[in-house]
């Protein structure tokens, strides 16, 4: 089939309206948030399971690669072509239409589709009394339920983990080419794949069609894994072949229908805790006595260096007041506009490139301060600050615990009254795009930018980092930020004019490599890094002949990973 023929057929299917194949109006879904773009095709935006389906038995007959794409809101460009160097033509398959979140077993455990968001997920659980598995940082900006399973996203809430599930919908073609439907959902939906996507979607299945297998929905060993601060191993980390499984960690290399996750009771009382200090090893002793001996875990801990906390104040600060003032439902509608503001601008030769970035930025220095006294004093008196929330019994516990630490130990402490922690966790949240708008409003004079998401083993006690000299001295900008309970580190750099990123790159990682650390942790391997053993296997189980999203991880592009 032609390339004309296949964006015929498939626009038959999801209809023309849904079905694009302007360059211009293509980039916002073959450029990623941050890494990444190539072309496509075309780009098609299905409204059922069914339609997706049938569009992925088009591309399979005639030898289109497919990438799966939700919210595009990944680091590490994993969800976008990357290049030009494939072997076959593209379609991209953005599933944002398909965003039901059906509500089983009393509120307990969730299925959601192909572009639900964590977002959408935390309203629904509402009358339920309960939480999904995620709802920090990535939720306020539509992050998608299936793209965190893929990519083994999240684990900031302490007592969860990441994204991890057994349970799952999918579509995967095999060692001879044919496309298969492969339900483990645990649900009862029929034979034909057309009626068993019909009838998931629709919700047309009882409380009996619903099994119970012996299959995870959730990571049930983290909290275990990680009080055990005396390991020589991180406790989480993208390949960690112990959390493989299906969806889970397939970074697109099969077609995700649904998923099914657990969800949590939601606590009854809740407790920001503002931690600040001029020494590490006063955050690594807290950490210590907190997962070692509290007998409740807390809920997060999440860190910010004050070099990091000023960026995010003046290059998050659009992002902050927006969520603040406005509600994280507006940001992915924020995020929309801006792409398109851009895409207008980029047709007029007189405004600058970034033009979005540069008008909100302008914008927002007229809003006043936006961040409390008592953080800003802070700011002042120390370099390394600790947001650390905890709930229900955990909360009498820091209680007792911190007063009595800061008597003998450098630092202090303070209690959030409730709009303080708001804008506290908000502040951490916009502090991930801060180098991305720092970057783009003085690119002309800076070098690459470079993100590391860095899993240190449990017992490392240097966890901030200390460069040579030789590496020091060529960046520009080094931002740290992360979950520090988990030893999960975002190390941002900008580097200086003329330097060669990625030979730098290879420096620092081996910096990481000689101290036992693992990486990405989090955020996955995209087309940022490289796919150790573990993920390389899952990968080719997954799609022997390479159709999905290849080059993931710097694998091959090659139809049969040739």
């Amino acid at each position: 089939m032609s390339n004309q023929s296949v964006v015929n057929e498939i626009s038959k299917i999801a209809g023309n309206k849904y079905t694009i194949t302007s360059e211009a109006h293509m980039e916002p879904f073959c450029k990623g948030w941050r890494f990444g773009e190539g072309k496509a095709i075309a780009v098609v935006k299905p409204g059922t399971l069914v339609e997706v389906w049938e569009i992925l038995k088009v591309c399979v007959k005639a030898d289109i690669i497919v990438i799966m794409q939700a919210a595009n809101t990944g680091l590490t460009g994993g969800s976008t072509p990357n290049g030009d160097d494939y072997d076959r033509p593209i379609v991209v398959i953005s599933t944002l239409r398909i965003d039901q979140i059906h509500i089983i077993n009393e509120g307990k455990q969730i299925i959601g589709l192909a572009g639900s968001t964590l977002f959408g997920l935390e309203d629904k659980l509402i009358p339920y009394g309960r939480e999904p598995h995620s709802v920090i940082g990535s939720s306020c900006i539509g992050a998608s339920i299936v793209g965190g399973v893929c990519n083994n996203s999240g684990g900031a809430l302490v007592k969860r983990g990441p994204a991890y599930t057994e349970l799952s919908i999918y579509a995967q073609i095999d060692e001879n080419g044919e496309l298969n439907l492969v339900n483990e959902l645990g649900v009862n939906l029929g034979n034909s794949p057309e009626e068993i996507l019909d009838n998931l979607q629709n919700k047309k299945f009882k409380d009996k069609d619903i099994e119970h297998p012996d299959k995870l929905a959730s990571d049930n060993e983290y909290h275990i894994r990680v009080r055990e601060v005396d390991s020589s191993t991180p406790a989480r980390f993208n390949a960690d072949g112990r959390r493989l499984y299906g969806a889970s960690g397939c970074a697109g290399k099969i077609a995700v229908f649904a998923v099914r996750l657990d969800t949590y009771p939601k606590p009854k009382n809740t407790q920001v805790f503002y931690v600040g200090t001029n020494s590490p090893d006063v955050i690594w002793k807290i950490r210590r006595e907190i997962l070692g001996k509290f007998k409740n875990l807390p809920t997060s801990g999440e860190y910010l260096h004050r070099v990091c906390y000023d960026f995010a104040k003046k290059y998050g600060k659009d992002n902050h007041v927006v969520i603040d003032k406005i509600g994280p439902s507006f940001i992915p509608k924020l995020f929309n506009l801006k792409r398109k503001v851009d895409l207008m601008a980029g047709k007029f030769w007189f405004l600058p490139d970034k033009f979005s970035d540069r008008l909100m930025q302008f914008l927002i220095w007229f809003w006043p301060n936006h961040l409390p006294k008592r953080m800003e004093e802070y700011r002042d008196l120390y370099e390394h600050h600790w947001i650390i929330e905890m709930s229900d019994g955990a909360v009498d516990e820091a209680r007792e615990f911190f007063p009595n630490f800061f008597e003998e130990h450098e630092g202090n402490y303070f209690e959030c009254d409730e709009k303080e922690a708001k804008k506290a966790i908000l502040h951490r949240f916009v502090a991930a795009s801060a180098i991305g708008r720092y970057h783009a409003l003085n690119r002309k004079k800076l070098g690459d930018m470079m993100t590391m998401d860095i899993a240190f083993p449990r017992n490392e006690k240097e966890w901030f980092e200390k460069l040579p000299p030789e590496i020091d001295d060529v960046l520009d900008v080094k931002l740290y930020y992360g979950h520090l309970f988990c030893h999960v580190l975002h190390q941002n750099y900008v580097v200086k004019k003329g330097v060669d990123a990625k030979a730098l790159k290879k420096e620092l990682l081996k910096t990481y490599d000689a101290r036992g650390a693992e990486y990405p942790a989090e955020h996955n391997v995209g087309h940022e890094y490289y796919a150790k053993e573990p993920l390389r296997i899952h990968y080719k189980k997954l799609d022997p002949t390479n159709s999905f999203n290849p080059g993931i991880g710097w694998t091959s592009k090659k139809k049969n990973w040739q």
